[in-house]
C-alpha cells in the first residue's frame, strides 16, 4: 500500500512538477490550477482513486499570494489510500476549472466552496449558492468576512443591555 501511494504521488511530481510534503503518515500534493483536471483525471485511471472524498478551502487572509488553498481528498478503496491534493489560489476573485468532468460529485463540493468561501469553478454546471439565499451578499468563511457582534449579558451590566435590546412592537 505505501509503495503503490509513494508511486502515484512520484508520478504527479513528475508529471505537473507538484510539491510533496508528509505529514504524520498522510501525503499531500500542491499542484498549480492549469493541472489540476489532468492530475485528477491521472489520479482516477492509472492509480485508481476512485473516490473524490471531499473538496474544501481554507483562507489565508491578509496574504494574497495565495490567499486560499482549494483541498481535494482523494480515496481509493481498491488500494485502501488516502491523498490530498493542495491548489494554491492568488487574489480576492479567484477562479479555476471544475472537477465535475472527472468525478460528478465534485459539483456540489464545488457549490460549497464557492458559496461559502467566493471561489468560482469554471466548468462548472450549476454554479449557484447552495446553502445561504441566493441574495445573500458575501461569503461567511472568508476571513474579512464581517462578524455579527452582541455584547454578553451579565448581572453586572444587565440594565444597560436591557435598555438597548430591540423589542417587538406591541
Amino acid at each position: 500500500m505505501k509503495k503503490t501511494l509513494e508511486n502515484a504521488a512520484a508520478d504527479l511530481e513528475k508529471s505537473f512538477g507538484s510539491a510533496r510534503s508528509e505529514f504524520r503518515g498522510d501525503t499531500s500534493l500542491t499542484i498549480s490550477p492549469d493541472n489540476i483536471i489532468e492530475a485528477a483525471q491521472k489520479l482516477k485511471k492509472d492509480h485508481k482513486f476512485e473516490i473524490l472524498a471531499s473538496l474544501t478551502a481554507v483562507d489565508y487572509h491578509p496574504a494574497l499570494e495565495p490567499r486560499f488553498h482549494i483541498v481535494y481528498q482523494f480515496n481509493s478503496i481498491s488500494k485502501n489510500m488516502r491523498l490530498q491534493v493542495r491548489v494554491p489560489l492568488d487574489g480576492n476573485e479567484p477562479e479555476m476549472p471544475s472537477l465535475s468532468g472527472v468525478y460528478a460529485n465534485a459539483e456540489w463540493y464545488e457549490r460549497e466552496v464557492f458559496d461559502m468561501f467566493g471561489v468560482k469553478f469554471s466548468g462548472n454546471p450549476d454554479m449557484r449558492r447552495i446553502l445561504m439565499p441566493y441574495d445573500w451578499e458575501g461569503h461567511p468563511l472568508r476571513k474579512d468576512y464581517p462578524l455579527g457582534y452582541e455584547e454578553v449579558q451579565f448581572t453586572f451590566n444587565y440594565e444597560d443591555i436591557d435598555k438597548r435590546k430591540p423589542r417587538p412592537k406591541d
